[in-house]
């Protein structure tokens, strides 16, 4: 029989092997980790030279094929008083204005209706999904097939119930509504998947006391429902914002940008947002300085916005504690 010594010293000697075991494990664990990030910290790393380059680049006059020459702040200068840029900022705020609440609406409607335990409602997130995942050259020319002023369908609606034909697209006054509307169409199903989740987290008990004490659905949907996805709102409205002010891949691809940069923006720049002025600015007149300064200022609204919205949401986010 093993002495209470021997026993203690075959505690020891095994505690220690397991020890050494789990320091090399670990160490192990330490190298495959840091293996498994290193793209994304050699992205990290990407991300950060380009960021302060373009910041230097927006003092200077530069043109991709001379070097870049030091002129203080008269790239922001001219950013003040050039009418463009106020006329591309404004286009901008109208998209968001119009954008961010619709599309949260909708989206947040769809969402319920699909957290109902319904038939088909497979078939029903699919089809509000494949939008997302289809790309802005595919929804052109569904939009085309649509909206064309001279064979699309609603202007054969619109003549069928003895209304003029529209010129969409091509007009001013209506082009930036159209845009809103066609994505909201594309990216909505996004937004109820996010809202979707918010929904499926609340308890149903909640539902069952109100339903006891005789709550109605409205009642329940601002005193439960609202109240509790308010954090999902929250990051709904923040990522449609963000995304709103980057505008630049349906508008390039939807007024004319592809076949001629001097349509680029829509009928009389109406259509001109940030992101495709800080493009046709850098990429077709190759004022990199210029469009480094755009970048900054673009930057910095969006910091701007995205900051009052975090101030604003301690007034009515509720977060579960």
């Amino acid at each position: 029989m093993q002495t209470n010594n021997e026993v203690k010293q075959h505690d020891f000697e095994l505690t220690h092997v397991t020890r050494e075991k789990r320091r090399k494990w670990g160490s192990n664990d330490r190298k495959w980790g840091l293996i498994m990030v290193s793209p994304y910290l050699f992205h990290l790393v990407f991300i950060a030279i380009t960021f302060f380059t373009s910041f230097y680049f927006s003092f200077t006059e530069y043109d991709l094929l001379t070097t870049p020459e030091f002129t203080g702040l008269r790239n922001y200068e001219k950013l003040i008083y050039e009418p463009l840029f106020w006329n591309s900022f404004w286009n901008t705020v109208y998209f968001t204005v119009l954008f961010v609440p619709l599309q949260a609406i909708i989206a947040l409607v769809l969402a319920a209706a699909l957290n109902q335990k319904l038939k088909g409602l497979k078939l029903f997130r699919m089809s509000h999904f494949i939008p997302v995942i289809s790309s802005w050259a595919v929804i052109n020319f569904v939009a085309d097939a649509i909206f064309n002023p001279r064979f699309g369908l609603a202007n054969e609606i619109l003549k069928n119930f003895g209304f003029p034909a529209q010129q969409w697209l091509n007009d001013e006054t209506i082009v930036i509504p159209l845009l809103v509307f066609i994505a909201v169409w594309k990216g909505v199903g996004y937004m109820m998947i996010i809202f979707l989740a918010g929904l499926q987290n609340i308890p149903g008990e909640l539902y069952e006391a109100a339903d006891i004490d005789g709550a109605g659905v409205i009642k329940k949907f601002f005193k439960i429902t609202m109240p509790l996805i308010s954090g999902t709102t929250f990051l709904v409205l923040i990522l449609s914002t963000i995304s709103t002010f980057q505008s630049f891949e349906q508008i390039y691809v939807m007024t004319g940008g592809v076949h001629d940069v001097g349509q680029m923006g829509g009928p009389n720049n109406a259509s001109l947002v940030l992101m495709l002025y800080l493009y046709r600015e850098g990429f077709s007149f190759l004022n990199m300085g210029y469009a480094s300064a755009i970048a900054w200022v673009l930057f910095i609204v969006l910091l701007m916005f995205t900051m009052i919205q975090v101030a604003m949401q301690k007034k009515w986010v509720y977060y579960d504690k």
